[in-house]
């Protein structure tokens, strides 16, 4: 079969040293995969397809991953008579694909990124890609890939004489970083911060810093944690580690980062402008990236890079250059004229409030925010989606909650997408809209109605 690859494949792994390490039984030929897909519908040429059980048997869609060009598959079952290729047997494949990520983890040889916090992992884990990238070879975890299937992946899926590998990790408990830093053994740890989000699967703030912290605490002492001096409970995890620690931030409550941001401007479409500063250098960037706020994030991966041996002026040259992933502010102009921010990846109250200063940033005459629930935030969930939506109206923005009643009585309120479309009326120059929601509103498909092809 022809190749289709779209993308670089990761480490190679040859099929019967694979099985003896698992560990497993090669039924077939062996050979040689490159990379690891969970995914049957993608283009996976020459990768290896791990069938996983969850609300649907990963293992009904061996014979798709094969037509789209899968070199082998694990299994828990018999292997498929139907499917000619060569198949690892294995009790159970989701620990067979934990122990994966831990055989390619052994194979990389420079440092491992570990990025976490409650707002802008992703983000930062994008602009961290950015900044190592002109230092050579960087590999990164794909879109939000940060739990116990994201991180073996991202290792696995790494490519063959990788410099930095940078792998996000979630946390849905207690315990949960501790877990996934055993399988990525990161050599720098970067927080971001401490805020509420999924707060209800931690009990508290303090819960949720005790959570973070695991990263910091799985470093070994020749490793470098990377935290931000601006939130009081990251800043702590400096005792939590044996680590070097490196700061990042602002200097506001009296601190002294060691990589600091400088004040920020943004232009018409939210792309902000600002000057980083440390003891290798000091240097004005200019993000195509779009809000404020990101210019903290970009000062969190600069100094993640500068942890991980890339030089400044590389770092910088490449932030200047960033791109980070979809529907986190972006900014588009609708054949109407109106300005649209599609920031519908995800929300909490840190999160929300930027997007919401981002949007009064904006140069428009009317400001909508389209809001969805901020889901997981446990008994502190009805105060704060209350707070938010006051501070919008204070700041002068119209709110249309999407099915999210917590918004309260200051929001009009609309059943789904369509409603809130018609709610908003014909839009046109002048008008700028803010389109955001945790995941389960699904609010992006009401952006895309926004910003038509």
């Amino acid at each position: 079969m022809p190749s289709r690859r779209t993308s670089p494949g990761g480490l190679k792994f040859e099929l019967s040293a694979l099985a003896r390490s698992l560990p497993g039984r090669l039924e077939g030929d062996d050979g040689t995969v490159d990379g690891v897909s969970i995914d049957s519908r993608s283009e996976i040429d020459g990768r290896l397809f791990v069938p996983l059980v969850a609300d649907r048997d990963g293992h009904e869609f061996i014979a798709d991953a094969a037509a789209n060009g899968a070199a082998a598959y694990l299994t828990s079952q018999a292997p498929r008579s139907d499917v000619e290729l060569p198949a690892i047997v294995v009790d159970a494949t989701d620990r067979a694909l934990t122990a994966l990520g831990s055989l390619a983890r052994e194979r990389l040889h420079g440092p491992v990124v570990g990025i976490t916090g409650s707002v802008g992992k992703t983000s930062v884990k994008d602009l961290t890609l950015a900044a190592c990238r002109p230092a050579g070879p960087a590999s990164a975890s794909a879109a939000s890939f940060n739990n116990e299937l994201g991180v073996p992946l991202t290792l696995a899926n790494a490519p063959a004489g990788v410099g930095v590998t940078i792998v996000e990790m979630g946390a849905r408990g207690i315990g949960h970083i501790t877990e996934l830093c055993e399988v990525a053994r990161p050599t720098v740890g970067l927080v971001t911060c401490v805020a509420l989000a999924h707060s209800e699967l931690f009990g508290s703030l303090e819960g949720v810093a005790r959570a973070k912290g695991e990263l910091v605490e799985a470093l070994p002492a020749a490793g470098t944690a990377v935290l931000n001096a601006d939130d009081p409970m990251v800043a702590a995890m400096a005792t939590r580690t044996e680590a070097s620690v490196l700061t990042f931030g602002t200097g506001i409550g009296g601190s002294s980062p060691d990589v600091r941001l400088g004040p920020v401007t943004v232009d018409r479409l939210l792309r902000p402008t600002f000057t980083v500063d440390c003891d290798r250098g000091r240097a004005e960037v200019t993000l195509q990236v779009r809000g404020a706020h990101m210019a903290l994030n970009a000062t969190a991966a600069l100094a993640g890079a500068l942890a991980a041996g890339v030089g400044f002026d590389e770092a910088v040259a490449g932030l200047r250059e960033a791109r980070i992933s979809h529907w986190r502010m972006e900014v588009a102009e609708s054949p109407s004229g109106a300005l649209v921010v599609n920031d519908a990846y995800n929300a909490n109250p840190t999160s929300v409030r930027a997007a919401l200063r981002a949007l009064v940033d904006l140069d428009a005459d009317r400001r909508v925010a389209v809001l969805g629930e901020m889901a997981e935030l446990g008994e502190e969930g009805p105060a704060e989606h209350l707070a938010v939506v006051g501070e919008a109206v204070a700041a002068g923005i119209r709110v249309i909650a999407v099915s999210a009643p917590a918004y309260g009585p200051q929001a009009e309120h609309a059943t789904d997408r369509d409603e809130a479309l018609e709610r908003l009326g014909p839009l046109g120059p002048g008008d700028a809209v803010l389109v955001k929601g945790s995941r389960v509103a699904g609010l992006e498909h009401l952006a895309r109605a926004l910003l038509p092809s």
